[in-house]
C-alpha cells in the first residue's frame, strides 16, 4: 500500500538522504568487502557482481540526493510552490529529470558494461528536424524497470522530448520520482482502480495537451510478462467472447495481450501525433532487487527498435474493431522481432508455445524503420532501478 503523500515527503525523502550519507561513508569498506567476496567466490573474470552493484548503488544514492536538493531548491525559488506549474519551472523540472537519468545512464554503463546496438537512419539535418515536427505517442512493450527508465531517458536526452508517462502509482516510493513526477503531467495507475473511466479521461487530457516536442509514453500490456499473466490475459479474452484474439495472443509468447483502452483513447485525442511502436530485448528479467543481484547481465548487448507511423497512416477514423486489429498486428510484429533478437544466453519465456510467424501489419508504408535509442555520443548503456509503467486496464478488449 502506498503511504500518503505527507509521509512520503517527510519520511521517505529524508530517509534516502540519510541512507545516502551513510553509504558514501561506508563505500570504501563495502567496495573492499565486495571485492574480497568476489575473489573468494571465484567469480569469473569481468563479472564481480557484488562490486558492480556497490558501484552502481553509490551512483544512485548520489544522484537521488542531488536531485532531491535540486527539487527542493526549485520549490523555494518558485515561491514555495506557487509557480511550479508555469512554463519556466516545468522546463527546469524536465532539466532535473534529464540530468538525473543521464547520471544513472553513465553510471550503469561504466559499472555493468552493457551496450545498445543502434541501427537508425543517418542523423542528417532533415532527420533531426523531423524528429521534433510533431508530437508522438510511444507504445512500448513492458519489460521491467530498466527498459522503461531507459526509454524515458532517451526521449529526454537524445530526442529533446518532454515525456508524459502512464505509470504505476507504486513508483512514488522513490522520492525523486514522486516529487518530479507529481509536478509534471503524468498519470499514476492504481491497480484497484485500473478499470475506472477516470484513467481514460486523464490519458486523454495528457494526449490533448501534447505540444510539438511532447511524447506520451504508454505500455499497453499493463505489466511485466509472466507465465501466469500471459495465460490470464488469454483467458480474459476468451471470457470476453474473443477467441480470435485469444488465438493470436497464444502466438505471441514474448508479450501480454495489449489492453487497448488507454492506447486508443490517446491516439484519438491527439490526431496530429505520430505513433511509435517500440521493441527491445535484453533486460526482460530484471524486475526485483534480487534480479539485479542475480540476473543483471554484464557486458551484454541491449537492442531496441522503433517503427514510426505518421498521422495519415494511423486508423483514427476507423471503428473500434479495425483499430483493435491494427494494434494486434503491430504487437505481433514486435513479438517476432523480440524472438529474433533475444540475447544468445537468454532463455525463451517459460510456459509459452513456440513462436509462430506473425503477420506483418498492413501498414507497410510506416516511415522509417530504425532504432529508438541513439548512441551517437555513447556506445554503450545500461540501466537498473525500481521503475516501470503500465497502461489503462480497459473493460473491453
Amino acid at each position: 500500500m502506498l503511504p500518503p503523500r505527507p509521509i512520503r515527503r517527510l519520511v521517505l525523502a529524508p530517509l534516502v538522504i540519510i541512507m545516502a550519507a551513510g553509504f558514501v561513508v561506508l563505500s570504501p569498506f563495502l567496495a573492499l568487502l565486495a571485492l574480497v567476496f568476489g575473489l573468494l567466490a571465484r567469480v569469473r573474470a569481468g563479472r564481480m557482481r557484488s562490486l558492480r552493484l556497490v558501484g552502481f548503488a553509490l551512483v544512485w544514492f548520489v544522484a537521488e540526493t542531488a536531485a532531491l536538493v535540486a527539487l527542493a531548491g526549485l520549490w523555494v525559488a518558485s515561491g514555495f510552490g506557487g509557480r511550479l506549474r508555469t512554463e519556466p519551472y516545468q522546463s527546469r523540472h524536465y532539466g532535473v529529470m534529464r540530468w538525473f537519468l543521464d547520471l544513472l545512464y553513465r553510471g550503469a554503463e561504466r559499472t555493468y558494461g552493457l551496450r545498445i546496438e543502434v541501427d537508425e537512419p543517418e542523423r542528417t539535418a532533415a532527420e533531426v528536424s523531423a524528429r521534433l515536427a510533431r508530437p508522438v505517442i510511444v507504445l512500448s512493450r513492458h519489460a521491467g524497470p530498466g527498459d522503461s527508465f531507459l526509454l524515458v531517458h532517451q526521449l529526454l536526452s537524445a530526442y529533446q522530448r518532454r515525456p508524459r508517462v502512464v505509470m504505476k502509482a507504486t513508483l512514488q516510493l522513490d522520492p525523486s520520482v514522486d516529487i518530479a513526477g507529481n509536478r509534471l503531467p503524468n498519470v499514476w495507475i492504481k491497480h484497484r482502480q485500473a478499470g475506472e473511466r477516470i484513467f481514460t479521461e486523464q490519458i486523454e487530457r495528457l494526449a490533448r495537451g501534447l505540444g510539438q516536442d511532447g511524447a506520451l509514453v504508454i505500455f499497453p500490456e499493463g505489466g511485466n510478462w509472466t507465465p501466469h499473466r500471459w495465460r490470464r490475459g488469454i483467458r480474459r479474452l476468451e471470457h470476453l467472447g474473443r477467441p480470435d484474439l485469444a488465438a493470436r495472443a497464444r502466438e505471441m509468447p514474448n508479450l501480454l495481450p495489449p489492453r487497448p483502452g488507454g492506447t486508443l483513447a490517446a491516439i484519438s485525442a491527439c490526431p496530429d501525433a505520430d505513433v511509435i511502436f517500440v521493441a527491445h530485448a535484453g533486460l526482460d528479467n530484471i524486475v526485483t532487487l534480487g534480479d539485479v543481484w542475480g540476473k543483471f547481465p554484464v557486458n551484454q548487448v541491449i537492442r531496441a527498435r522503433w517503427w514510426r507511423v505518421p498521422p495519415g497512416q494511423v486508423p483514427r477514423a476507423a471503428d473500434h474493431e479495425a483499430q483493435l486489429q491494427w494494434l494486434y498486428g503491430w504487437w505481433e510484429r514486435i513479438d517476432t522481432w523480440i524472438t529474433e533478437n533475444r540475447p544468445g544466453d537468454a532463455p525463451p519465456p517459460a510456459a509459452a508455445p513456440p513462436p509462430a510467424a506473425a503477420p506483418v501489419p498492413q501498414d507497410e508504408a510506416a516511415e522509417p524503420v530504425g532504432e529508438l535509442w541513439s548512441s551517437c555520443d555513447a556506445p554503450s548503456v545500461s540501466w537498473t532501478g525500481e521503475a516501470s509503467a503500465c497502461s489503462l486496464h480497459a473493460d473491453r478488449p
